[in-house]
């Protein structure tokens, strides 16, 4: 389900259209059905969306969300007073189809060296990280809350919600099963007004700034600092605006439909420090990271806190992708987080203490996007060796900067930053996250500068392939 194309929409005005049209049906002839419609007509939109992405994704979403419910009733039925010894059956068997598609090839090909064709050129289902995740959180809270199992239809709205389904939120049970098990279709006029305002602002980051961004992606070089600099900020910015831009978008879609899902992405880019900076990227995955790994670990009330740190930041880099790169992300993050607690008790100044978080953030951000383990650890060391950082290098990157792409590249640059001082203004003023995007002015402004600049090829969602 891409947001940033028509068809999306196409498609889902089609459904709600087929849905009202039935409905008008049930508030004539069968007004004590509605309730029950409601849900129904919910899930069945939510299938329709998911198969219009893959259906390939609509069959594995359907057998992860069904082995998740049939064998959480088989647990609570049979074996209640030991039903944790059983997570150990009943997880494996949902992140099966995860660990097949996503890290098949890298385990046992690029780890073990084989060569078993049956793991190659896998597509990953879209979503398969995010709505896995989600349901494995269901069974242990449902686990360790001693919690009754809701009823199917309830539990499919849970875990097919179509906003979220695909690139989060990873939402818990407490938050969106009570939502969905009082789910009415009401169209409050509020509810309305305030999803639009943030799909106007999700819709700007992704197709206005993301999408732009992606055009001067350049990652070839790997012997100049300052042209690696530059494709580590614009990849940076890039994956915040798309990240983001999704999120923003299922959050106001969600808004529409009366559901609130939490605000995946608090202007991390605004933060003076890597701890400050995972409380607002990617807000749901590292909540889950902290409950379901790093607090059983012990957390940080032991003795052994930083192996708990760097076990979970490499899981999470493992989670992003099959891939060494992508270990070696969470590795660095996890070292960050490690430096800034040992040196937490250090007065440094607010504006300093940004620029480092900055400056560590964006030089992790080469360990996503740079696939090739060589090319990274040679790209790590140019930058890394102050011999690099010369007049020639600099020159070089002058010579792409004054070209028309540089040009154009910096006016984007220019409203990229013109949009992060909107958003530091936000936190820092209002301590509301996007609140001056979000003004009547400000949303008008968005739109305009969405229709002009938008470019006429559409990328996919970043996230979509983790």
């Amino acid at each position: 389900m891409n947001f940033a194309e028509l068809r999306f929409w196409e498609c889902l005005f089609s459904g709600l259209a087929v849905i009202l049209g039935v409905r008008y049906l049930f508030v004539h002839f069968a007004r004590s059905a509605l309730a029950v419609f409601d849900k129904v007509a919910l899930f069945s939109l939510g299938l329709f969306l998911l198969l219009c992405v893959s259906w390939v994704t609509f069959l594995i979403f359907l057998v992860v969300a069904i082995t998740t419910y049939v064998g959480l009733a088989w647990i609570l039925k049979y074996h209640a007073k030991h039903g944790s010894k059983y997570l150990f059956v009943l997880i494996p068997l949902q992140v099966l189809p995860l660990v097949y598609y996503k890290y098949g090839d890298f385990v046992v090909n690029r780890v073990l060296g084989f060569n078993a064709d049956a793991f190659r050129n896998l597509v990953i289902p879209v979503g398969i990280s995010f709505y896995t995740f989600q349901k494995v959180a269901f069974v242990i809270d449902t686990l360790a809350l001693k919690s009754p199992l809701p009823r199917f239809l309830d539990y499919l709205n849970f875990a097919g919600f179509f906003p979220q389904i695909v690139a989060g939120p990873i939402e818990r049970k407490a938050n969106l099963l009570p939502q969905m098990e009082t789910f009415r279709f009401r169209w409050l006029p509020e509810k309305i007004d305030e999803g639009v305002c943030w799909i106007v602002v999700g819709l700007f980051f992704k197709c206005c700034l993301a999408d732009n961004l992606a055009g001067f992606f350049n990652g070839s070089s790997s012997t100049n600092p300052f042209l690696i600099w530059e494709a580590n900020l614009i990849f940076g910015l890039r994956i915040y605006y798309d990240f983001a831009g999704y999120s923003l978008v299922a959050l106001g879609v969600a808004r529409c439909l009366g559901i609130n899902l939490t605000l995946n992405f608090r202007s991390p880019y605004c933060s003076t420090s890597v701890t400050e900076f995972w409380r607002r990227w990617h807000v749901t995955l590292s909540g889950w990271f902290r409950d379901y790994v790093y607090i059983p670990m012990g957390g940080g009330r032991v003795k052994w806190w930083a192996f708990n740190v760097a076990v979970v930041f490499i899981v999470s880099g493992a989670w992003h992708g099959a891939g060494w790169n992508f270990i070696l992300w969470g590795a660095l993050h996890g070292l960050f987080l490690i430096i800034n607690r040992l040196g937490g008790k250090l007065n440094v100044p607010r504006s300093l203490a940004w620029g480092l978080t900055m400056l560590g953030s964006f030089y992790a951000w080469m360990s996503f996007y740079e696939l090739r383990t060589d090319v990274l650890l040679q790209k790590s060391k140019v930058l890394l060796m102050p011999a690099t950082y010369n007049g020639g290098a600099l020159r070089e990157a002058l010579q792409v900067l004054a070209s028309g792409d540089g040009v154009a590249l910096g006016g984007f640059l220019l409203l990229t930053a013109l949009t992060l001082l909107a958003e530091w203004f936000s936190v820092t003023h209002k301590n509301e996250e996007y609140y001056y995007l979000r003004q009547p002015l400000a949303l008008v402004v968005l739109v305009v500068l969405t229709v002009l600049l938008a470019p006429g090829k559409t990328n996919a969602f970043i996230y979509f392939a983790f």
